[in-house]
C-alpha cells in the first residue's frame, strides 16, 4: 500500500500534506471548469484560490475526515451531520448565496467536464482515512409515521415545539405565529404578513360574537386571542406542547382575555362538545396519514350542524400511486427524522377527498405556496441575524438544523416541490350554505 493510502493509525505528515495538495489541486480545477463563484478555506488554514478575498464568500472545511465521510457515505444525511457539527460551514454568506453560485449545468455534464483521472487520484487518497467526527446526529431515532396514540403525538409534538420560547421568540414575530404568513403584497415583512393572515382565518371562518371556536394545534396561542380580541368570539385552544401551552396562558392573563380563551393541554381526539367554528392550522402535518379517518370523523363530531371548518396544511403534489406517494426521498425523510417526527404530508386531492368522505362540502380552497416561501426566508434570515442569541438558548447543533430547515423549506417552496392551501368546508347539508354569493368579505 503506498504511503498516500495510509489511514488514521501511523499515518505521516507526507500522507497528509500529499492529500491536502491533492485536493487542493482538485478544488482549483473545478472552480476553474465550472466557473465557480465559490472559495474553498481548508483545514489548514489555506484557501482556494491561494489569492481568496478576506470578505469573500466560501466553504469552511474543517478536517479532512470530512472528505472521507462523504466519499463512504455520499448522501444528504451524511452531510447534515458535517453541517451541525460545523465541520462544513459557509464564510461571508448564507444557503441562498449559496444556491445562487451552484453550476448552472446538470450532474451529468459536471461528470463531463471535470477530469476524471484528477478527481480518481486525489479522491482515493481519503478513502482509509479516520471519518473523523463529532456525528452529533446519529443518536436519532428510526423515523417512522405517528401510530396515532396520545403519547406518540405527544413525544412527536413536544420535540419540535418545546425547544424554547426564547429560541423562537428570536426568530418568529412579536405574536409567535409560527405558520405561513399572508402576502397582500409581496414585500409586506413579517409582522405584516402574520396580522394579515390572523385576520384573513377569522373572515373566512366569518366569526361573529358570542360564537365559539375551537383551535386545534393552538400553539403559543396567537391565532385564540386574536379572534377573541377583535371578533368576541369564546375560543378552546389546544396542544400538546407543555412550553407553548404555558406560553399561552401567560398571554391570555396579561392580555385580559382569561375569560374568553382557554388553553387546553389534550390530543385533539379527547375534546368533547361542539363548536361554532373550528380552525387548524399548521396541525394536519403531524397526524400521519393512517390516521386521516380518526381525525376527520372528530372535526365532523366537534363541528355544529351549520359550522365552518378551516384546514390549513402543508402538502406534496400527488404521484401516480398511493404506494408511490407514501415512498419519501432523502430529503423529505431527513425532514421527518431530525425535524418533525412522525409527521407525513398529504396531497390537496386526497384531502377533499377525505373531506367529502366524512361528511364536509368544500367552499374554498386557496394555494400560499408562494407565501410560505417567502415566510420561511424571512424566519430563516431573523434566526442567522439572532444565531448567537440562538446558540446560547439552545446550542449551535440545533440553532443549525433549524436554520437549514427553514432555509431548505423556502427553497422548496419557492420550487414547487411542497405546497400549502387553506381550505374552508362545512357540514354537507340541504339548501343554502349561507355563505355569501362571493369573497369581498375577504378583502375589505
Amino acid at each position: 500500500m503506498s504511503r498516500d493510502w495510509a489511514g488514521s493509525q501511523g499515518d505521516r505528515p507526507l500522507s497528509a500534506n500529499s492529500r491536502l495538495k491533492s485536493f487542493r489541486k482538485l478544488l482549483a480545477h473545478a472552480r476553474e471548469i465550472l466557473e465557480l463563484d465559490i472559495g474553498f478555506r481548508l483545514w489548514d488554514g489555506s484557501s482556494v484560490p491561494d489569492n481568496l478575498a478576506a470578505g469573500a464568500f466560501a466553504i469552511h472545511l474543517a478536517d479532512e475526515g470530512l472528505v472521507a465521510a462523504l466519499l463512504r457515505s455520499p448522501n444528504p444525511e451524511t452531510l447534515l451531520n458535517l453541517w451541525v457539527s460545523k465541520r462544513i460551514d459557509l464564510i461571508n454568506g448564507d444557503m441562498f448565496d449559496l444556491l445562487a453560485r451552484r453550476p448552472k449545468v446538470r450532474t451529468r455534464e459536471i461528470r463531463k467536464k471535470l477530469g476524471k483521472f484528477l478527481v480518481f487520484n486525489s479522491l482515493r487518497k481519503f478513502l482509509f482515512t479516520d471519518r473523523g467526527g463529532p456525528w452529533p446526529l446519529e443518536t436519532q431515532p428510526d423515523d417512522k409515521p405517528s401510530d396515532g396514540s396520545q403519547g406518540e403525538n405527544e413525544k412527536n409534538v413536544q420535540y419540535h415545539y418545546d425547544v424554547s420560547n426564547a429560541f423562537y421568540a428570536l426568530w418568529l414575530d412579536p405574536q409567535m405565529v409560527y405558520t405561513c404568513g399572508y402576502c397582500t403584497i409581496w414585500d409586506n415583512d413579517l409582522d405584516q404578513m402574520q396580522r394579515d393572515k390572523l385576520d384573513m382565518i377569522c373572515r373566512k371562518l366569518r366569526l361573529e360574537p358570542g360564537q365559539t371556536m375551537l383551535d386545534i394545534g393552538s400553539g403559543w396561542g396567537a391565532l385564540a386571542l386574536h379572534a377573541a380580541a377583535n371578533y368576541g368570539v369564546q375560543v378552546t385552544g389546544v396542544t400538546l406542547a407543555v412550553e407553548q401551552a404555558d406560553y399561552a396562558r401567560a398571554r391570555a392573563e396579561a392580555l385580559g382575555l382569561s375569560d374568553r380563551v382557554r388553553f387546553e393541554l389534550i390530543d385533539y381526539a379527547k375534546v368533547d362538545g361542539q363548536f361554532d367554528k373550528i380552525s387548524s392550522v399548521g396541525m394536519h402535518e403531524h397526524i400521519g396519514i393512517d390516521n386521516y379517518p380518526a381525525y376527520y370523523s372528530t372535526i365532523a363530531r366537534l363541528l355544529k350542524p351549520d359550522g365552518l371548518y378551516l384546514h390549513h396544511a402543508i402538502t406534496r403534489p400527488a404521484k401516480k400511486d398511493a404506494k408511490t406517494f407514501r415512498r419519501k426521498n432523502r430529503d423529505y425523510a431527513l425532514l421527518t427524522k431530525y425535524i418533525f417526527p412522525g409527521g407525513e404530508l398529504d396531497h390537496i386531492g386526497n384531502t377533499l377527498m377525505m373531506l367529502e368522505q366524512h361528511g364536509f362540502e368544500v367552499h374554498d380552497v386557496e394555494d400560499w405556496r408562494e407565501h410560505y416561501q417567502r415566510t420561511c426566508r424571512l424566519w430563516h434570515d431573523r434566526l442567522l441575524a439572532n444565531y448567537d442569541a440562538a446558540v446560547a438558548e439552545v446550542g449551535e447543533v440545533k440553532t443549525r438544523l433549524w436554520l437549514v430547515y427553514l432555509g431548505g423549506c423556502s427553497v422548496v417552496f419557492e420550487r414547487n416541490s411542497a405546497r400549502i392551501y387553506q381550505t374552508l368546508v362545512s357540514k354537507s347539508r340541504r339548501g343554502p350554505s349561507g355563505l355569501p354569493p362571493t369573497r369581498a368579505h375577504l378583502y375589505r
